[in-house]
Parts: C-alpha cells; structure tokens; sequence
C-alpha cells in the first residue's frame, strides 16, 4: 500500500469477465472515465487478453492481473518478470510461503505489487475440509496474511468479512483488495462470503473487485458511478 492518496474511483477495480478482446474493449469504451481501474483474470488473459494490459496502461488506466500464480519458484519468478514488464499494477499469487517470496523477490526495481490470496471467497469451511485444510476459513486466512507480511507482500486479496481482523495485521503497510463486492440488491451468484462496497470500505478494505454488478448492468457506466459514490460517501 503506497502512502500516496486513492482516490475514491480508483479504489473500483472493475472485472473485465468476458470472452475476447473485442468484448473488453466495447465494455472499456462504454464505461469512458468511469472507470480508471481494471481487472483481467483467466478467461480474457488466456484469450488474448494480455496485450490489453500495455494498451490499458498507455491510455491511463490502471490494470489488475488476477492470475494466481503458484509454481516452483523460478517458473513464478519469470512470469512475475514478464508482468512487470507489461506495466500491470497488480499480481496476485497463492499465499503459499515459496511462492509469495519468489514473487516479491522477482518484482524488485519495478512497481508491479504482488497481492497475495488468501482464501477465495467462494470457498467456506465445507469446502476447506473437502480441500483437506486442517485450517477453517478464518485462521488459515490469518495464518497466510501473517506469512505475507513477513515476506514483504503488497498486499492481499480477501474477502470484505476478513477486512476488519486482517488490517490488524496488515497495518497500514499492506493494501487490502476485496472481491465479493455486491451493491445492495445484486445477485450473490457463486460467491459465499460478500458485502456491500460501504460496508466494505467501513471494514477497512482499500481496494474493490466488481465484475457482473457493473459488467451486467443495463448501464454499466451508471451502476459503475453509483459504487464510486458510494465509496466516496463510507470514506467521509
């Protein structure tokens, strides 16, 4: 987490969870100035999607790269190289010790922040046990949220129920960054453990991860602006 201020629209990070480039760049064009800050995960990473990501960056815009690295260390260390390069602003990897410190050792002289997962948010103790985790959602979250601060991650990705406890740890060193974001009255879909952006923001996260309330909006630049004022609103 950097000391320079965020401004209230830079804290939405919007999720470009479409199919090709060209859908993207429809999307990108109608929300304009809306949006300053966005997301690109798997499905248009892996189709085609990463040239985008220099394009983003030489129009203004600030880009998340959601890939979740997890790998041998030197296979880590030369795909965190590569993203750097792009102009990305974000990275997520798993938050398994080796590879949390493969990535921080491998971002170093560029801006590129590493954020570290957690636990996804579509996962809850069920689904841990089935995983074979020892661990329950919340002290294996604080268990890896521990590990990363000692590494020197940038950041983490968490769900908004986690925000509050994690900043304890985190300090104000470490960015927060939380998908599971749904505005009151959006559909909860596949997530398990979500909140709404004020309740969000109030809970201590810096950063909010919005894909289908915006992206399947009717208006997707009205529902974009109707977060940021809601941001704008819990900050004050």
């Amino acid at each position: 987490m950097t000391s320079t201020p965020v401004s209230s629209r830079d804290r939405l990070i919007v999720a470009l969870d479409v199919p090709n480039v060209a859908a993207a760049e429809a999307m990108i064009a109608r929300l304009g100035d809306s949006v300053t800050f966005y997301k690109i995960g798997y499905q248009l990473g892996y189709a085609g999607g990463f040239p985008l990501v220099r394009k983003l960056v030489d129009a203004g815009k600030k880009v998340f790269l959601d890939l979740k690295l997890h790998d041998i260390g030197n296979t880590v260390a030369k795909g965190v190289e590569s993203v750097a390069d792009l102009g990305a602003t974000f990275l997520t990897v798993h938050a398994y010790p080796q590879t949390m410190k493969a990535a921080v050792e491998a971002r170093a002289g560029s801006k590129l922040e590493i954020l570290a997962v957690t636990v996804l948010t579509s996962y809850d103790e069920t689904d841990l046990r089935e995983a074979g985790y020892r661990l329950g959602v919340s002290d294996l979250v604080k268990l890896r949220a521990e590990q990363a601060k000692a590494i020197g991650v940038d950041g983490l990705v968490c769900s908004a129920e986690e925000a509050a406890n994690l900043r304890t740890i985190a300090g104000s060193q470490m960015s927060l960054v939380t998908p599971g974001i749904r505005p009151a009255g959006s559909a909860v879909g596949d997530q398990k453990r979500i909140m709404t952006p004020a309740r969000a923001i109030a809970a201590g996260a810096d950063y909010l991860v919005v894909g289908r309330p915006v992206m399947e909006a009717s208006d997707p630049k009205a529902a974009a602006e109707a977060i940021v004022r809601e941001i704008e609103q819990a900050k004050n």
